[in-house]
């Protein structure tokens, strides 16, 4: 039987690097308990921030 192996196995090793980079620097910047909370779950959705970003910079001047 033929097993199939994810070929892009190295993107979640990002996520998971960035996951961990994002909930560090939320964390550290959180000045009480609930936000630090909040933090971690902006952590979870860090590339959304980041595509946001980046299509608000390379909009076209309105």
């Amino acid at each position: 039987m033929k097993e199939n192996f994810n070929q892009n196995a190295s993107s979640g090793a990002v996520y998971g690097l960035g996951l961990i980079g994002a909930a560090i620097w939320f964390i550290s910047t959180a000045t009480s308990f609930w936000m630090g909370v909040l933090g971690f779950l902006k952590a979870i959705v860090w590339p959304v921030f980041l595509v946001f970003q980046a299509f608000k910079e390379l909009a076209p001047p309105a």
